[in-house]
C-alpha cells in the first residue's frame, strides 16, 4: 500500500525539519459537535497543522460523524481519525491511524481490531496510516482501555525497541502517549530521544503536553510531531494558546 496524501503532508513536514502540531479533538469533551468544530477552526486559526478526532471511551456514533462532518466544513487542514476501538470510523474523516497498539497485553488489539475495522475503512475510501501505538506511565484511559503493558518512563530502551521493532513489522508512524491529562507529565525526553534516534520513520509525541517549553524540548530531542488536546480545552483563548504552541515547535532545532 503506497503512502496517501495525507502521510505524504505528513512527511513533506518532516522533511523540511519543521516541527508538526497535531490538535487532537474529543467529541465527548465537548458540549456540542458546533463547539468542537469552532475549537478545530480556532486551532488552525492559530497554526495547527493537522486536527486529529477521536478518544478511548464515547466517540464514535452519530456524535462522531456530525463532529467530524462539521469540522471538515469549517477547517482547511487534513482530518485524521485517532481511533478508540472499531466504533470511532467514520466516513467524514480524510484519513485514520491503523494502529497496532505495540504493548497491549491483550491480542484484540494486536491484531483483530485491524481484521474488524479494515472492511469498513476500505469502503468508506479512508486513506489508512500504518502507526504503531506505544503507551507510556500513566497510560490514562487508553492504557486501561487497551490493556497496555505500560512501559515505565524510566526504561527508555524499552519504548525504543517497541519503536524499532513497529517500524520493522510496517508501520509508518510511531507514537509514544502516557495517556491524556497525564499527571506526571509529557513523556520523558530520554523516551523521545531513545526512540527519535532508533527509527527513521514519523515520530509523534503524545500526552500531558500542557507548557509551551516542554513542547519545544520534546521537537528539540528528536519528534517530529506534537500531540495537544487538553491544553487547548482547558482554554478560553484556543486560537492563542495553539499559536504559541506552534511557534515554539516550528523552528526548534532537532
Amino acid at each position: 500500500m503506497k503512502p496517501g496524501k495525507v502521510e505524504q503532508y505528513i512527511k513533506e513536514y518532516i522533511e523540511r525539519k519543521e516541527g508538526m502540531l497535531m490538535i487532537v479533538i474529543d467529541p465527548c469533551d465537548h458540549p456540542s459537535p458546533e463547539a468542537a468544530a469552532k475549537a478545530a477552526k480556532e486551532s488552525v486559526e492559530g497554526g495547527a497543522d493537522l486536527i486529529l478526532i477521536g478518544g478511548s471511551i464515547g466517540a464514535q456514533g452519530e456524535l462522531l460523524d456530525n463532529t467530524t462532518k462539521l469540522i471538515k466544513e469549517n477547517v482547511d487542514v487534513p482530518i485524521n481519525l485517532f481511533p478508540g476501538n472499531v466504533g470511532t470510523i467514520t466516513k467524514h474523516a480524510d484519513s485514520i491511524y491503523f494502529m497496532t497498539m505495540l504493548n497491549s497485553r491483550d491480542t484484540y488489539w494486536l491484531s483483530t481490531a485491524q481484521a474488524v475495522a479494515a472492511p469498513v475503512i476500505k469502503q468508506y475510501g479512508l486513506e489508512a496510516i500504518p502507526t504503531g501505538y506505544i503507551v507510556i506511565e500513566p497510560g490514562g484511559s487508553v492504557g486501561w482501555v487497551g490493556d497496555a503493558n505500560l512501559v515505565p518512563r524510566w526504561r527508555p530502551n524499552i519504548a525504543a525497541a517497541l519503536a524499532l521493532g513497529g517500524e520493522y513489522m510496517g508501520n509508518r508512524v510511531i507514537i509514544t502517549d502516557c495517556g491524556s491529562a497525564s499527571p506526571q507529565g509529557p513523556v520523558p525526553l530520554e523516551i523521545v530521544k531513545a526512540v527519535s534516534t532508533a527509527i527513521t520513520v514519523p515520530y509523534i509525541v503524545a500526552g500531558g503536553i500542557r507548557k509551551t517549553e516542554q513542547a519545544e524540548k520534546i521537537v528539540k530531542t528528536g519528534a517530529n510531531a506534537i500531540q495537544i488536546g487538553t491544553a487547548m480545552e482547558k482554554s478560553k483563548e484556543v486560537k492563542s494558546v495553539v499559536n504559541k504552541f506552534k511557534k515554539a515547535i516550528k523552528d526548534a532545532p532537532r
